[in-house]
């Protein structure tokens, strides 16, 4: 990256910042690292709205929403295919046998680890799983013996994450909840901390330390969602896999492989109008989470960013114009005026 490091940074943050004054967000962190160790951070608005207000700051926890399944599950399933304990072109049920056990001819038998990883799957993109009853492990069995409806085009869908993160339990002997989260990232966080989410009308209250995502939820701990953690914490990770990316970690590699037009192995690439900007480097991956959080990593620019923000507190149903933000934000970092 060009000597330039903290004047993009700064032209990032002051587009993060228009927002929140506009009045699109309640709140949110801006983070920026390189491969040399250098790191910016900055914080504005307010983590809760309700409630009582509290301030936003750069050590506030997020709920990270959907980037738990590039920085947890994806993570953890490659590891395990390096290890080769697991076959990326294997299907489900070299794992989880029983998955739709009743009719061996189904075509979710024959769904991949590789797959589910691309979403490349005929899953729906989201089940209201907590619908169907209060017990995790009854809800458990609900997903592997339904019947999904099938898709005609692949969509992006929770339902590959939720098998992955039940592949993992099932290899582990452990919950997800029990399982490792990694350096600085939890399950929950606590709320006097924590930036808040959504006034749930199925729970009766704002969420706040507690997982957003309704499945992961019910579930009680699940591979799509659930991970808590602060900038510095995305930060860490990510000057990791940057770190890794030079001393040719395999893991980091199969992140980078292409699967399809959008997707890597987890991670999304760039496209047209995507969350990473049309100024990031072809070899670019980033996701982004329901509640307003984002990563990007480039890695022929040696750099990383992260916008975490509380966009659907109090509520999902507004217009928080996160996409453009997400765009802007990722623009401006990389060279944009």
């Amino acid at each position: 990256m060009t000597s330039d490091f903290s004047g993009r940074f700064d032209r990032a943050f002051a587009a993060l910042k228009a927002s929140v004054d506009e009045g699109r967000i309640p709140g949110g962190v801006l983070g920026l690292v390189d491969g040399e160790g250098r790191r910016l951070a900055q914080a504005c608005g307010v983590a809760a709205l309700e409630p009582e207000k509290r301030p936003m700051t750069t050590e506030t926890w997020f709920d990270l929403a959907s980037l738990t399944k590039v920085i947890f599950t994806t993570e953890r399933i490659l590891a395990l295919a390096g290890e080769g304990a697991v076959d990326l072109d294997e299907p489900l049920t070299a794992v989880i046998p029983d998955f739709r056990q009743y009719d061996p001819n189904c075509w979710e038998r024959q769904v991949t680890f590789r797959q589910c990883l691309g979403h490349q799957t005929p899953f729906p993109a989201v089940e209201p799983i907590y619908t169907y009853g209060g017990d995790p492990d009854r809800l458990r069995a609900f997903v592997l013996q339904r019947e999904w409806k099938r898709v005609e085009t692949p969509v992006y869908s929770d339902i590959n994450f939720i098998l992955l993160g039940i592949a993992l339990e099932r290899i582990s002997g452990k919950t997800v909840r029990d399982l490792d989260p990694g350096p600085g990232f939890a399950f929950s966080a606590d709320p006097e901390k924590t930036a808040a989410t959504e006034r749930c009308s199925w729970r009766g209250r704002v969420i706040c330390g507690a997982v957003h995502d309704e499945n992961c939820h019910a579930l009680q701990g699940s591979g799509h969602a659930g991970l808590f953690g602060t900038v510095d914490a995305v930060l860490d990770h990510a000057t990791g896999l940057l770190q890794r990316d030079v001393a040719g970690d395999p893991v980091v590699k199969r992140m980078r492989e292409p699967l399809s037009e959008k997707r890597t192995h987890g991670w999304e690439r760039p496209y047209e109008n995507w969350h990473g900007g049309a100024l990031c480097s072809e070899g670019t991956i980033g996701h982004t989470g329901f509640t307003g959080t984002s990563l990007c990593v480039d890695f022929a620019r040696g750099h990383a960013w992260t916008l975490l923000t509380n966009r659907v507190h109090p509520s999902r149903h507004t217009d928080s114009g996160i996409m453009a933000l997400r765009r802007r934000v990722s623009d401006l970092i990389n060279g944009a005026e």
